[in-house]
């Protein structure tokens, strides 16, 4: 519940909202010589200034770095749980069937969805400084993208129905095209949101759409709808995250206007499409493969066990990223400062992700039948198969900030040409032996081919360079070997007890070998404290800010 303080502080920027329109329709008022549309677009500048600056950030990075980034991993918590109920209520009431016919329909339409953001809203974050007349081009780019990926969706329901050899598909994605046209208009908001360092009003937005597709998805299934109870889930999720988006963001674009400046923007937006296209079409490459040679039933195994792993991974991973990229762009003149606040945040998520994978990829087997049931022990293996892929995933995001926030959109986009051929490489040679070679293949050409070129690419330039990324790899690589070879030995002990009691016995003793190994090295200890002292100063904050709150 928001402090006294917080209410009178958003009170006075309502305020200072209020009094700025009314300043503008004053001092815009018609002049001898000036237009009425000149004076009316300046008004509407003026209003929508204060949506674009962010000069006030630096004044306090540090504070509203630590504060954004815990408040937003605090309300991730909610979002993680929420995530993880939703697997576990909708596996014990839908089929595997169910999810692979809906996993063959969106994974078509995540390979087109990218299009959808055209990279704009990065730019928007991105730029040190940015017009209301630019971020309203950008806007209405996105709106008609978004409409024409809607149209194209919907005509190519007949062929993805027939390259899956399942008619079913035809009207599942004739309704999943809806979805581009509602998020297409949130994007600007959302970036002016993250730009801002709105991370609590983005946490309350991606809760509320998230708890609203899982009632709809629950109530759907309860009701004994199938496979509809994901499409309606996906429906929902989006249209109430517009309605949320909306409502937050005062911001409102104004008719597109010519020379602008928007050119250089879209052409950020182009390279970084393209590199996130190529990223999406590896990350879905397995899926339309399988479902081409194997059928819905393991596309819905192999599905499962990606979200029950990569799903809350994402969750807990994107807000973090989002501070993060937004954290390093406002530091883009000052070099050192820049690499020291990476280096930190860098080695704090390879601590975390090094910890976690192990312990995960120890414990497949029982975390996968408690989360999911009985019926979906065949996931298992695929679920460990994806561990490595998790470790991947946040070191290589990272990585994509820095060069995100450096401008390198085309070492970005040569990087992902790169990277995703190994990755692809990879994920063909695992196809013969099913969806677990599949998983087990990515992991391999993740950490193997595409984790070093990454390295090594990132690294070419810029204050932070590829030997620090090597230096953070590798000395939390003992870490992970102490925390799996601890938590699987037990494991091997307790293997007779029911999957729950494994979990509750297991974990807790592969966590406390993993602290001893922590608290045994210099390095690993250094950057644990850190992580204590960045919760510590969180917590100190919310309650001085909680004593200065005056009291009613």
């Amino acid at each position: 519940m928001p402090s006294s303080r917080e209410n009178s502080t958003r009170t006075r920027d309502l305020k200072a909202d209020q009094g700025e329109a009314a300043g503008a329709t004053v001092s815009h008022a018609p002049t001898p010589g000036r237009s009425l549309s000149a004076d009316k677009s300046a008004a509407i500048e003026e209003a929508n200034a204060g949506h674009l600056a962010t000069d006030h950030l630096l004044a306090d990075l540090k504070r509203r770095t630590i504060s954004s980034g815990m408040v937003t991993i605090s309300a991730q918590g909610a979002k993680f749980a929420l995530a993880m109920l939703s697997t576990m209520i909708l596996a014990r009431l839908l089929v595997p069937r169910d999810f692979g016919l809906v996993g063959m329909a969106t994974v078509v339409t995540s390979l087109v969805r990218i299009f959808k953001d055209a990279g704009l809203s990065t730019a928007t974050v991105q730029k040190e400084k940015i017009t209301h007349a630019q971020v309203s081009n950008l806007f209405w780019i996105n709106v008609v993208v978004s409409a024409a990926l809607s149209l194209f969706i919907a005509a190519m329901a007949p062929a993805i129905a027939w390259f899956f050899r399942e008619p079913r598909l035809v009207p599942i994605t004739l309704f999943l095209s809806i979805t581009f046209l509602i998020s297409g208009s949130t994007v600007q908001h959302m970036a002016l949101l993250n730009r801002q360092m709105r991370f609590k009003t983005l946490a309350v937005i991606q809760i509320g759409s998230m708890t609203a597709g899982f009632l709809t998805g629950v109530g759907m299934a309860l009701s004994n709808c199938g496979y509809w109870s994901l499409v309606g889930s996906s429906i929902a999720t989006e249209a109430v995250g517009f309605l949320l988006t909306w409502s937050a963001s005062r911001w409102r674009p104004q008719l597109p206007v010519l020379r602008s400046g928007t050119r250089s923007l879209v052409g950020f937006g182009a390279n970084l499409t393209v590199a996130n296209f190529i990223d999406s079409l590896s990350r879905n490459v397995d899926t339309l493969l399988l479902g081409r040679f194997y059928g819905a039933y393991s596309v819905g195994i192999y599905s499962r066990a990606m979200a029950l792993l990569m799903r809350p991974l994402n969750e807990l991973l994107s807000p973090v990223i989002t501070v993060f990229e937004t954290t390093l762009s406002r530091l883009q003149g000052e070099p050192e400062r820049y690499r020291r606040t990476f280096l930190q945040i860098y080695n704090s998520m390879a601590l975390v992700g090094f910890t976690a994978t192990a312990l995960l990829l120890a414990l497949a087997r029982p975390a996968t039948l408690v989360l999911l049931g009985s019926q979906w022990e065949k996931a298992s293996v695929i679920f460990a198969g994806f561990t490595g892929l998790a470790l991947y995933a946040p070191l290589a995001s990272g990585l994509g900030c820095l060069l995100i926030t450096q401008g390198r959109g085309r070492d970005l986009f040569v990087n992902s040409v790169v990277a995703n051929l190994m990755v692809v490489t990879a994920i063909l040679g695992g196809l013969p032996f099913g969806p677990a070679g599949v998983a087990i293949g990515w992991s391999v050409g993740a950490l193997l081919g595409a984790m070093p070129y990454t390295y090594y690419k990132a690294g070419r330039q810029g204050p932070v360079h590829t030997r620090d990324f090597w230096l953070v790899f590798l000395k939390h690589l003992p870490l992970w070997g102490v925390v799996f070879g601890t938590t699987f030995m037990m494991r091997l002990l307790v293997g007779d007890m029911k999957p729950l009691m494994q979990l509750l016995i297991c974990a807790p003793i592969g966590l406390l070998a993993g602290a001893a190994v922590i608290f045994s090295l210099s390095h690993t200890r250094q950057t644990a404290f850190q992580i204590v002292r960045v919760a510590s100063d969180f917590v100190v904050q919310r309650m001085v800010k909680s004593q200065a709150a005056p009291k009613s």
